[in-house]
């Protein structure tokens, strides 16, 4: 099945995304040039590996009956400057107070699924095109 999403330009450098019903609102920093009313495309995409591997950890908790209380999740991205790209990325995962340790390798497993990193790991082929523009504007 092909999913199909659509951007519409809102001005300025805010740019929308309609991803089904739901709208999601990027804009550009102050220093970047926009007026920072949203997050910028980049962090919407760092923000989905954390979103995924917390889903998993979560669905993981939930397939066992164990409590989800008290557990975080952070990902401290470190940028190599030179490089002008993060490089490396690490999830850290706070257990609920009573997570059975026989589990914790196991969680792990279940989080390194994340769709999301196996499309980094595994990278689509990109293709851009352009399109005359249609005569009603749209």
């Amino acid at each position: 099945m092909n999913k199909v999403i659509a951007v519409k330009f809102a001005g300025g450098k805010k740019v929308d995304v309609e991803i089904g019903e739901t709208i999601v609102k990027t804009d550009q920093s102050r220093e970047n040039g926009g007026e920072g009313s949203a997050p910028e495309p980049f962090d919407h995409f760092l923000a989905s590996i954390a979103a995924c591997a917390g889903i998993y950890a979560l669905e993981f908790c939930s397939a066992r009956d164990i409590a989800t209380e008290g557990m975080g999740l952070r990902m401290i991205c470190r940028r190599d400057q030179k490089l002008k790209r993060y490089t490396e990325m690490t999830l850290e995962l706070t257990l609920p107070r009573d997570f059975p340790e026989k589990f914790c390798r196991a969680i792990v497993r279940a989080m390194n699924l994340c769709t999301v990193k196996r499309h980094i790991v595994n990278p689509p082929e990109f293709e851009i095109k352009t399109l005359p523009a249609r005569p009603d504007g749209k």
